[in-house]
């Protein structure tokens, strides 16, 4: 008989971070875009490769079509640069009509989504890692049911959310199994976010040592210490 204990890995499973990335509890995350109170809805906020229908009202010379760089940016005549991601289309109007003021007298500017790219990244132990269209409120276990659930070797006491809020990096760690019970809400995830799914180094020793067993057709025996 074959018998294998495994230890517990609390003692790793702790975010460290780097220099420049800010670590917060996850009921203090703050959200990177504007929210409204609907459940269900939220309003659309441009973010990177989106593509815009900039209209100003009788300025035909001006109004254009443009789409958004990877860093968020738009560029227009007159306008200059200007940080488009994280604004909605009204927010964005305002502050192009505020800069065209002095070339044009009383600017009427309107901004349309033309096509919008906006998507959470899902990786490490799930199912089926990848970048999945954002189109209304999700949820971080929605994000994961997305990602067609874990794997059986996720650490589901180890989940990291990574966000870009204005110009700081930031990440929360999550308990899954916590958030399963209801101890603790489902927090909100947002276009741009990246969800890390842990690694669970005791459930994948096991999953190996049971892959060895069952090879030799021995017996195994596995106590798992709580994750």
């Amino acid at each position: 008989m074959l018998a294998i204990t495994l230890t517990g890995c609390a003692s790793g499973d702790r975010l460290i971070g780097r220099p420049d990335l800010q670590i917060v509890p996850g009921a203090e995350f703050p959200a990177p875009t504007p929210k409204t109170a609907s459940y269900g809805a939220r309003p659309y906020v441009i973010g990177a490769s989106d593509k815009l229908d900039i209209v100003v009202f009788g300025v035909t010379d001006l109004s254009r079509t443009v789409v958004t760089d990877p860093s968020g940016q738009i560029s227009l005549p007159l306008v200059g640069r200007l940080e488009a991601a994280g604004k909605t289309p009204a927010q964005l109007s305002e502050l192009i009509a505020d800069r065209l003021r002095r070339y044009v007298r009383d600017p009427q500017v309107e901004v349309n989504a033309d096509t919008i790219n906006q998507s959470i990244a899902v990786e490490g132990e799930v199912r089926l890692p990848g970048a999945f269209p954002v189109t209304s409120r999700m949820t971080l276990l929605g994000a994961i049911a997305r990602a067609q659930g874990l794997t059986e070797a996720a650490n589901t006491s180890y989940v990291v959310v990574f966000r870009r809020v204005g110009q700081q990096d930031m990440a929360a760690l999550y308990d899954l199994r916590a958030i399963r019970q209801g101890v603790y809400p489902d927090p909100e995830v947002y276009s741009n976010d990246v969800v890390s799914v842990g690694e669970s180094r005791a459930r994948r020793v096991f999953q190996l040592a049971f892959q060895t067993a069952a090879l030799l057709t021995a017996p195994l025996v596995a106590v798992i210490n709580r994750q």
